[in-house]
């Protein structure tokens, strides 16, 4: 199996490059400037025509979409856990969780970030209310699903968790980050103090957070 994660750091592109790195596989990286604007090159617009990260080729063909591309990895490596087995009891609640962060946070965060130039500037701030509302509905949602458990789907952390992760550090200058609520909170501390998030912290040139995650770790 060859990979080559095409990403740009702090990006969607996040969670696929940190289960890459956990996973243990051989990859390539090739990093985009946004500022220089390669997401809209022609070379990668031929394999990701909607001109965003990460895209991720896997053995010569390309494949877009965070969500799909962690789908497809755990397909692609059934003992690494990153999703329950198909036909387990627990994978029927993966998938809901895998489009809901399709549907319930990606699309939000991007009206979020975007609301004054995805649209009408006039329009912005109640784009970015509703958004703001949204994405404060999801750690709700997946703050009580967590309950006291340490993982989103599984006694160790698989796809679920590394999106978490990358959704929540985009809330950190948010009003109510995503560790306002504390089951979430403590998913944070606990994916931030494994080692592969060092490394990943470290390849991208990324300022770590949550700030001081406990020594250790799982």
């Amino acid at each position: 199996m060859t990979y080559t994660l095409y990403y740009a750091p702090g990006t969607a592109s996040l969670a696929v490059h940190w289960a890459l790195i956990d996973l243990g596989v051989p990859f390539e990286t090739k990093k985009l400037s946004f500022e220089a604007g390669d997401q809209r090159a022609p070379a990668y617009l031929a394999i990701n025509p909607a001109g965003r990260v990460p895209t991720l080729v896997a053995d010569g063909a390309p494949v877009a979409e965070a969500v799909a591309i962690l789908m497809l990895l755990a397909e692609r490596h059934p003992d690494a856990g990153l999703a329950p087995p198909p036909g387990s009891p627990g994978r029927a609640h993966w998938l809901a969780l895998m489009a809901f962060f399709a549907n319930g946070l990606a699309a939000p965060f991007r009206d979020w970030f975007y609301a004054d130039k995805d649209g009408d500037p006039a329009g912005a701030e109640a784009v970015k209310a509703l958004a703001r509302r949204r994405i404060e509905q999801a750690w709700d949602r997946l703050d009580g699903e967590l309950g006291d458990r340490d993982f989103l789907a599984g006694a160790a952390p698989g796809a679920a968790d590394y999106l978490a992760a990358m959704y929540m550090r985009w809330s950190r200058n948010m009003p109510r980050p995503a560790t306002d609520w504390p089951n979430l909170s403590a998913l944070a501390v606990r994916m931030a103090a494994r080692p592969a998030y060092a490394d990943l912290v470290a390849r991208e040139g990324l300022t770590p957070w949550p700030a001081s995650p406990p020594p250790g770790g799982a």
